[in-house]
């Protein structure tokens, strides 16, 4: 795939201390950067724009971004994780440049623990809102929030007018020559 931007390159991405997990580390890295890919297509003006008066505008679902994802890592993966009063920008007006540095901090802290826990670490249960729940089912869990959020502002985007940026192949606005979506039952059959 071509993409514009890649927040995190491959080359940082670290090994894991057990060879079957690094999958975990790799899938969190993929979509940290689809999230980062989205957010720095969202121009400056459009923090504000909500498509509805009932829904979040786009800087409640950075914020939330950042603020749920460390809630999720230190409760319920059990992560350390950095000072709530850290998450996010400081400015009195921060750009989306601003909310983008934060979440690659946040990442960029959980790879290493991520990449050298064991597989003991990684299913032993922790309570889970008033359940039990594995660390990797807890985050799937995560990775899976995080990608509701990401296609909240992608469709923000798209509903404001705005270009979206490719992030799983081809998107309306960017293609390339050998780009092959499946968009019909014939491409479907092929194996």
């Amino acid at each position: 795939m071509k993409y514009d931007y890649i927040a995190i390159p491959e080359s940082e991405i670290p090994e894991t201390a057990e060879p079957a997990y690094q999958h975990l580390v790799d899938t969190y890295v993929s979509e940290a950067n689809k999230v980062c890919s989205i957010w720095k297509a969202v121009p400056d003006r459009l923090l504000s724009y909500k498509p509805h008066e009932a829904s979040n505008d786009v800087q409640m679902i950075m914020k939330h971004q950042l603020l749920s994802e460390r809630r999720f890592f230190a409760q319920f993966v059990g992560t350390s994780e950095p000072e709530v009063d850290t998450l996010l920008p400081r400015k009195a007006q921060p750009l989306v440049a601003d909310y983008l540095e934060k979440y690659l901090e946040q990442i960029h802290g959980r790879l290493p623990q991520i990449a050298v826990a064991t597989p003991g670490w990684w299913l032993e249960e922790h309570p889970f809102f008033g359940f039990q729940r594995q660390r990797i089912w807890t985050f799937w869990r995560r990775v899976l929030h995080t990608c509701h959020h990401r296609t909240q502002i992608q469709t923000y985007l798209r509903l404001a007018g705005e270009k979206t940026p490719a992030i799983y192949g081809p998107s309306g606005d960017v293609t390339w020559e050998d780009a092959d979506p499946t968009y019909s039952t014939a491409a479907a059959q092929r194996s």
